[in-house]
């Protein structure tokens, strides 16, 4: 039994992967071959390998919706060279592989494999993260049998009913195994004050950050901050810390360029809210967690799907939603101390339960192998 996997460019794609592929490893016997095959991404091929998958790498482009002269000649280069070429390495891969199906979590990166796959006549399921799916998934439902979504089937957009499946984003169930004793060896917490978490995305955010920037000498003298900064902006950030923050209140904070799994889940732990982007994969971790939240969607989004995933998930109380057109430092800083003030923590921690759905991966798994059955 083969199953081939391919999503395109950036964590949000490889996480729910590597989530699918341990629910898989659990049910399935060491015969059966688990294959990625994607555009090539150092990161993705670090982390997929330590899961044991097999990764193969082809050419693939991206499809813009924004238009500059640059832009304009990328856009030529990737629709009649890379993809196409693309096509031709995935058609020869999946040829000789010969898999039994292939599921795509989506993205630029899958649109080669998609396409080969169903030339060849493989099934193909599909795995929509976002309320709004984007271009690439347009595209590609045309050639998928089933369509998995992770917000409820009458809410997301554009998919034909007859072919959608809710079951959430997968996320790590490893995750949801936090200690906030752990948190406190790790980050050294000193157990006095909340802990809030930042998160920008795998890759950090840099606007989230300058907002934590202004407002850090006041934040730090009620909350305890630990910071996913992005390996962009951490030396810069820990120049500041070090220059403009006051050495009573720095031990309050505890920036990170990035996050492992095993921080990550141990960060979750300990935290009393969560500060992100609106992507899908964040906001089902913390629904999974029951930890309340504040999303500031990143306004550029691709058909404005994080303003909509944000407003999806705060119809059941379960996180405060502010947008950056309405956001300064000062109404941020008083927004969040409401949170506390007023105890909104709990109807949160409440809304997110009723929101989440922390079996998606082991669901997604158990329906892909009955239908290898």
């Amino acid at each position: 039994m083969k199953v081939v996997f391919t999503g395109g460019g950036t964590g949000g794609h490889v996480f729910p992967i590597i989530a699918i592929v341990r629910e898989m490893k659990k049910k399935v016997s060491s015969s059966t071959e688990l294959i990625y095959i994607g555009p090539r991404d150092d990161y993705s091929k670090d982390t997929l390998s330590k899961e044991g998958i097999k990764t193969n790498f082809i050419l693939s482009g991206k499809l813009r919706r924004y238009f500059s002269i640059p832009d304009f000649f990328s856009s030529l280069i990737d629709i009649f060279f890379k993809i196409p070429v693309g096509i031709i390495q995935a058609l020869s891969l999946i040829f000789f592989l010969a898999p039994d199906l292939i599921f795509s979590k989506g993205g630029y990166g899958s649109i080669p494999v998609v396409i080969a796959g169903w030339l060849l006549g493989v099934p193909v399921f599909l795995h929509e993260s976002d309320i709004v799916p984007g271009l690439a998934n347009k595209i590609l439902s045309k050639f998928s049998s089933e369509i998995f979504v992770s917000f409820p089937v009458k809410e997301t957009e554009y998919f034909p009913l007859r072919k959608m499946v809710q079951v959430g984003n997968p996320i790590r169930e490893e995750l949801l195994g936090g200690s906030a004793d752990k948190a406190r060896e790790i980050f050294k917490l000193k157990k006095e004050s909340p802990v809030i978490l930042v998160l920008g995305g795998s890759q950090g955010s840099q606007r989230i950050n300058e907002l934590m920037m202004e407002i850090l000498p006041e934040l730090l003298t009620k909350f305890e901050i630990i910071h996913q900064t992005g390996a962009k902006d951490f030396p810069k950030i820990q120049k500041e810390v070090s220059a403009f923050i006051p050495e009573s209140v720095r031990g309050n904070y505890h920036p990170f360029a990035f996050l492992q799994e095993e921080e990550l889940k141990h960060a979750y732990g300990a935290a009393d809210c969560v500060i992100s982007r609106a992507g899908s994969g964040t906001i089902f971790e913390v629904a999974a967690l029951k930890k309340p939240s504040v999303l500031i969607p990143l306004p550029e989004s691709a058909q404005n799907h994080q303003v909509k995933n944000a407003y999806a998930y705060a119809r059941y109380n379960a996180c405060l939603v502010l947008e950056e057109g309405n956001l300064s430092p000062h109404f941020f800083l008083e927004k969040l101390n409401n949170l506390f003030l007023y105890n909104y923590l709990q109807e949160m921690k409440l809304g997110a339960e009723k929101f989440a759905k922390p079996k998606a991966a082991d669901v997604i798994a158990r329906y892909l192998l009955e239908f290898l059955e």
